[in-house]
C-alpha cells in the first residue's frame, strides 16, 4: 500500500534541525526523515481487530513539530519508528476479526479512530490493565513505555502511546490500517467527511471543557486560531455554557470562524486583546524593567490552545486571582518563562491530552461519543474549518501549507489517499 513513512535518524534530525530552519525540503522534503513509499499491508494480529481503508486523515500541529524535530525529547520513548504518520482518521471499514463483528462494524461503514494505545489495545489481562486504563483515561496509559502482551507477526507489540507514532500500527497517512474494535466509533450519514475527520480534535477540547468547566455566567479567555481552540469554542457552547467567550485569533477568517462556533468576540494579540482585559476591572502597571502586567480583574479560566512561550506567559498575566489556566497546547521546552503569576495569584493549572470516558447526561460515555453526539444536535458549521485537502502525493504541498497558517490561511489540512490531485 502506498504510505507516508517516517524514519528518524542522526543525520536527518541534524539536516532539520539546520537546513529545515530555512528549507522545507530539511522537514519534509527531499532531505527530511518523511518518505512516501509502497508498504505491506498490516495484517490483523487477533479476532477483535480491524482492517480500515482511511477516507481522510488532518495534519496536526504536533505531526509537524515532530517533523522538524521542535517537541521535546521527552515523550520519544512512547513511540517507535519507522512508523506512518496520521492520528485524526476518518475510514471505512473493510473487514474485521472473528470477534470484532457487529452491527455497526460492517464492511463499508464509516467509523472514526481513537488512536491512544490502551492497556486493552496492548492485549493485557483485565487484572493487569495500568491505574489510567482502569478510570478509563487511556490517553495516559502508563504502560506506553513497555512492548505489549499482544504478537505481531510473532513479535510483542512494539512500545507506543499513539497510532501514527507506532512501528506496528501505522497511522492514517496511508491507504490502509488496522485498529482495535475499542478504537473504533461509528460516524453516521448526518455528518459529513470533513465534519467526521474533525472528531479527534474537537475531542480533545470537549476533554478539557468536560473536565475543567467554567462557572456558568462567567466570561473565559481562548488563545489559539486553530481547530483545538475552535474546538474548546464549539464544546463550551455545545455544553451549554452562556457567559462570554473571548477568542484571540491571527486572522480575520479565523475570527469569522470563532464566531461561527459560538465565540462572543474574536480579537487579535497586541492591543485588542488587552482592551479585553482592560474591561474585566484589569489595572496596568509597568515595572522598571520587563512587560505590562496587570492587577485585579482577569479571566476565571483561560485556555491556551497554542502552548509556547508567548501564549503561556499571556495566560498567565490574563488570569484572575485563584482562576485556572487549562493547557492544551503541546508546550514543551520554553526558555526564559516567567511564572511568577503562578504563584502570586495562586492560579490553578490543568493539563489535557487526548480524550476518555467522561460523565455525560448520567452516563458514562467515551469523548468522542460525547463529541458525535453534540456536533448532531448543535449542527454547527465545524467543517468550515477543513481549508485544504490534498492527495497523499502532494504530501509536500499539505505539510507546507499546514506549517505556514499566514501564508496559506489554512486551518485544518486534510490529506486523502484517493483525491485528485490540485
Amino acid at each position: 500500500m502506498l504510505a507516508l513513512r517516517f524514519h528518524p535518524t542522526v543525520p536527518r534530525f541534524l539536516i532539520a534541525r539546520s537546513v529545515g530552519r530555512f528549507l522545507e525540503s530539511g522537514r519534509f522534503g527531499r532531505l527530511s526523515s518523511l518518505r512516501l513509499a509502497r508498504v505491506p499491508e498490516p495484517v490483523l494480529p487477533g479476532p477483535d481487530w480491524v482492517r480500515l481503508r482511511v477516507l481522510a486523515c488532518g495534519i496536526c500541529g504536533t505531526d509537524v513539530g515532530n517533523l522538524s524535530f521542535t517537541a521535546s525529547p521527552a515523550m520519544e520513548p512512547f513511540g517507535s519508528f519507522p512508523a506512518v504518520l496520521g492520528h485524526e482518521i476518518l475510514a471505512e471499514v473493510i473487514e474485521g476479526g472473528t470477534e470484532a463483528g457487529s452491527d455497526a462494524l460492517q464492511p463499508g461503514q464509516r467509523v472514526v479512530v481513537d488512536p491512544m494505545i490502551s492497556c486493552v489495545v496492548r492485549g493485557h489481562p483485565s487484572g493487569t490493565h495500568c491505574p489510567s486504563c482502569r478510570e478509563g483515561r487511556h490517553s495516559t496509559c502508563e504502560l506506553a513505555g513497555e512492548e505489549g502482551t499482544l504478537q505481531i507477526e510473532g513479535e510483542p507489540l512494539a512500545q507506543g502511546l499513539t497510532i501514527g507514532y507506532h512501528r506496528d500500527l501505522p497511522g492514517g497517512w496511508g491507504e490502509q490500517m488496522i485498529a482495535h474494535r475499542s478504537q473504533l466509533f461509528p460516524v453516521g450519514d448526518e455528518l459529513s467527511d470533513h465534519a467526521a475527520v474533525l472528531i479527534e480534535p474537537l475531542s480533545i477540547g470537549m476533554h478539557a471543557v468536560l473536565n475543567a468547566p467554567p462557572e456558568p455566567g462567567t466570561d473565559v479567555f481562548v488563545i489559539g486560531s486553530g481547530p483545538i481552540a475552535m474546538g474548546v469554542i464549539w464544546a463550551l457552547r455545545a455544553t451549554g455554557f452562556r457567559g462570554s467567550i473571548h477568542a484571540q485569533v491571527k486572522r480575520s477568517h479565523e475570527a469569522d470562524l470563532a464566531r461561527a462556533m459560538g465565540a462572543t468576540d474574536a480579537v487579535q494579540p497586541g492591543l485588542e486583546a488587552r482592551e479585553v482585559l482592560v474591561e474585566t476591572g484589569a489595572h496596568a502597571y509597568q515595572p522598571i524593567i520587563g512587560d505590562e502586567v496587570f492587577s485585579g480583574g482577569g479571566f476565571p479560566v483561560v485556555y491556551d490552545c497554542v502552548g509556547n512561550g508567548g501564549s503561556l506567559a499571556q495566560a498567565l498575566r490574563y488570569t484572575a486571582p485563584r482562576g485556572r489556566l487549562v493547557m492544551l497546547g503541546c508546550a514543551a521546552e520554553i526558555p526564559k518563562l516567567d511564572l511568577t503569576f503562578l504563584w502570586a495569584r495562586e492560579i490553578e493549572v490543568r493539563g489535557f491530552v487526548g480524550y476518555g470516558r467522561e460523565e455525560w447526561r448520567g452516563e458514562s460515555r467515551h469523548t468522542f461519543e460525547v463529541t458525535r453526539e453534540l456536533l448532531g444536535e448543535t449542527r454547527a458549521p465545524v467543517e468550515t474549518m477543513v481549508t485544504h485537502v490534498f492527495p497523499l502525493t502532494e504530501y509536500r504541498n499539505a505539510l507546507s501549507a499546514a506549517a505556514n497558517h499566514r501564508r496559506s490561511e489554512a486551518v485544518k489540512v486534510v490529506l486523502k489517499p484517493d483525491a485528485p490531485g490540485r
